[in-house]
């Protein structure tokens, strides 16, 4: 069903936009429409695309602004070119490019959580349209509604409806042009702008600007996080310092990721899963993404680890890719590793989908079951330790290490059945005290992956090093492992953000 459909048209308070306020600080307004045939009905100040293409920018003309009326629903439109051409001249422009981009949406309709708009709507809903122009609205009961949309989607044209489905209630905000504006729109439409040419615009106060915005995924749900909260602030933080907006958001409060810069994951991540699905959605548009869905794909599956580390001589523990229970199968392995043995599913974080087996019987139970769910099983030699190493990697330089410790009574780091003893102890240290053959094997093993941010485990074993996995998410927590640099460590993963956000450009 249906509920009504708001044609929202306007400026209004955003943080990162410009608003109306007063009668001071006159600016010149131009109106700027797709073709001339729709100059008709408006005031004098309005234009053509093609006369702003070509006329502007003029010899000693006084500041501009522009509002866009043009239809940007295509990327490249002569409404999306407007606003580019704008922002390039220096003139103040609604909408902007980015608010454009984030318009766009899937179809050209961006959905928002009725959850977000809950305080803002009526407990009953008029059935009929209603036309909302410059912040004012024949009915009053939409107006808090239509500040909300601005608030979120500054634009001078907007379409706004509510839809209810079996799901619940969601609002559909897309971007309207005035070509499109039936009569008695357009009429409203009018009288709005004229008004508008008597106020000026000024640059919302109180707030800190931001070159850059990145999306920071979490879940707030996981279990064991990626990042606990100490860290998470830590990068919010860290990334203010640099000019970055560090916004945290779930999965389903992601619903456009083109109006950021960049996108942070801090959720675990998998193959078929949100988390690879919104990496290569943002990738695709342009965003810098850490971790891109390459990483996901090669991380995530130890099949593709082990090979690669097996061409490229990474040293790392033996392993054979097992596809069959027969006993054929069972005596060649009890032959080669021996027992205790380590079987592991293609896929899993956290020490989850790892086994030991200690006798032909386990080896045979264990490896029917993991063979139901996946057409491979990795076979491993088990190596005592009594820690694994874990060196952080960033764009090939190493960032931090430690030493994570077996949880107790536990030949793992994590133990899924104790709550008392989940995890063991750890010790974080400079990288520069890393053992050669460590620090050698990490870079090697990471370089192989890409060049984003990556956790390397790894076992020494008399003085040898072997790289178990290459985590494409590792975990990054305050008082874990930024006890050695503490700050510093945020500042390091932001500066990258920065880095490549500053080379892809705006």
């Amino acid at each position: 069903m249906t509920l009504p459909t708001l044609l929202v048209v306007g400026l209004q308070l955003h943080e990162t936009s410009l608003f109306i306020q007063g009668y001071f600080l006159m600016l010149t307004t131009l109106l700027v429409v797709d073709d001339e045939s729709q100059l008709a009905d408006l005031p004098a100040n309005a234009i053509s695309f093609r006369s702003y293409l070509h006329d502007y920018p003029k010899l000693g003309e006084p500041r501009l602004r522009i509002i866009n009326l043009c239809d940007t629903d295509r990327y490249l439109s002569q409404g999306y070119y407007c606003s580019l051409l704008a922002e390039a001249r220096s003139h103040q422009v609604l909408p902007s490019i980015r608010d454009i981009n984030a318009l766009r949406g899937d179809g050209g309709v961006i959905w928002m959580d009725v959850k977000e708009i809950a305080p803002f709507l009526q407990d009953e809903l008029s059935a009929q349209s209603q036309l909302v122009c410059m912040g004012e609205v024949a009915d009053a009961g939409f107006k808090k509604l239509a500040q909300k949309v601005f608030a979120t989607y500054p634009a001078p044209l907007l379409r706004v409806s509510l839809i209810s489905d079996a799901g619940g209630a969601r609002l559909a905000v897309a971007r309207a042009s005035y070509a499109e504006l039936s009569d008695a729109e357009r009429g409203f439409c009018l009288e709005q702008l004229k008004q508008h040419t008597k106020v000026s615009w000024r640059k919302a106060s109180g707030r800190k600007k931001y070159r850059w915005e990145l999306a920071m995924l979490v879940n707030p749900e996981e279990k064991v996080p990626p990042s606990n909260r100490g860290a998470l602030s830590r990068f919010i933080k860290a990334g203010e310092k640099l000019g970055i907006r560090v916004t945290q958001v779930s999965a389903q409060e992601l619903h456009n990721v083109s109006q950021f810069d960049g996108l942070f994951i801090r959720e675990t991540t998998a193959i078929d899963h949100h988390t690879f699905r919104l990496a290569r959605a943002a990738e695709k548009q342009g965003l810098v993404v850490i971790d891109d869905p390459d990483s996901i794909l090669r991380c995530c599956n130890k099949v593709f680890l082990h090979d690669a580390f097996n061409y490229q001589k990474v040293p790392s523990p033996q392993t054979e890719f097992v596809s069959s229970d027969s006993e054929e199968t069972i005596d060649a392995l009890a032959h080669q590793f021996g027992f205790p043995m380590v079987l592991k599913m293609p896929e899993g974080s956290f020490s989850k989908g790892v086994f030991k087996v200690k006798t032909k019987d386990e080896l045979k139970t264990s490896l029917s079951q993991l063979l139901e769910q996946s057409a491979l099983v990795l076979a491993q030699r088990y190596m005592f330790t009594d820690y694994d190493w874990r060196v952080g990697v960033l764009n090939g330089r190493a960032i931090y290490a430690c030493r994570y410790y077996m949880a107790r009574n536990h030949w793992q780091i994590y133990n899924h059945e104790s709550k008392r003893n989940f995890s063991g102890g750890f010790d974080t240290l400079p990288t520069f005290e890393l053992p050669k053959t460590v620090l050698n094997a990490a870079l090697k093993a990471a370089a192989l992956v890409g060049n984003g941010l990556y956790g390397i485990d790894i076992k020494e074993v008399e003085g040898k090093a072997y790289v178990l996995e290459v985590n494409d998410n590792p975990s990054i927590d305050h008082g874990v492992e930024d006890v050695y640099l503490g700050e510093e460590l945020y500042m390091q993963i932001m500066s990258e953000f920065l880095r490549r956000l500053e080379a892809r450009g705006r």
